[in-house]
């Protein structure tokens, strides 16, 4: 299978790994049809795993190709990492900031972006949408840089990180599902907004690989934004969230585990 996926061209590539990481969401939501509720602290747990697949995934799937990739291109090594990086974190900010979101614990009075009359279950959405817009734009960069040809970005590599955001995605979706169905949703409804949310990843993924591919220069400003963009989201929501349900030693737990796997994924398969 992979040995077929590594001769498609790159935007296919990057669409049939969201696909799966899409795919893992949904199944991680249809925890609704099997069970009425979930445990606190395994939701805080799963939470925390997730911020450390992002973490990991940041530096050595993203950062750290965007390094040596810099020094492949002749440039000054640190300046293409620090401006994508700082780029893809004020750009996160900024969506923060106009985009009318709740996190996922969160009630009505705490939406952050525009003032709107949306309902809360609109809101809860709309956050983990904004969350998995990183997501999906890495994994469409690091396909694109193995068909950029440099000698520093490869295809298993980017194969492992579509595997543990994938990971991630499939708790993450049990966390986005849950709260809903608390508020009021029937089963299929909360399943549907679960999987709903990551439905942005492809289209994500496409924009970045395309991006790469005709415009090879900002490779490594392309990665660095990623990577600057996924920590954005796991220092202003996924780590806070893990923490306010009183768990905060299985959450830390569940981080350390998350960049355990997805460190170990990248080196071993990179």
């Amino acid at each position: 299978m992979l040995e077929t996926l590594s001769t498609w061209p790159a935007v296919w590539q990057a669409l049939a790994a969201t696909t799966f990481t899409w795919g893992l969401t949904a199944i991680g939501a249809g925890a609704v049809f099997f069970f009425k509720d979930v445990s606190p602290k395994a939701l805080d747990a799963s939470l925390g795993f997730t911020a450390g697949v992002m973490i990991a995934a940041s530096f050595w799937s993203l950062l750290n190709p965007a390094i040596a990739l810099s020094e492949e291109m002749g440039m000054v090594k640190w300046v293409p990492p620090l401006i994508g990086f700082l780029a893809g974190a004020f750009s996160m900010r900024l969506v923060d900031y106009l985009l009318p979101h709740v996190h996922l614990f969160g009630q009505v009075e705490e939406a952050e972006g525009v003032t709107t009359r949306w309902r809360k279950t609109t809101l809860l959405v709309l956050a983990i949408t904004l969350h998995n817009i990183p997501e999906g734009l890495a994994i469409g960069v690091a396909f694109g840089a193995v068909a950029a040809g440099f000698d520093s970005a490869s295809f298993p590599a980017a194969v492992a990180l579509a595997i543990g955001i994938g990971i991630q995605n499939c708790p993450e979706g049990t966390a986005v599902s849950v709260p809903l169905r608390r508020e009021g949703l029937s089963r299929l409804k909360a399943w549907w907004y679960g999987q709903l949310s990551a439905t942005v990843e492809p289209v994500a993924a496409v924009i970045g690989a395309l991006a790469v591919m005709t415009m090879r220069p900002i490779l490594p400003y392309a990665l660095a934004f990623a990577a600057g963009a996924m920590i954005f989201v796991v220092v202003e929501e996924v780590i806070p969230e893990s923490q306010r349900g009183g768990n905060s030693d299985l959450a830390t737990l569940g981080a350390m585990v998350g960049f355990a796997v997805m460190m170990t994924l990248d080196v071993a398969l990179g």
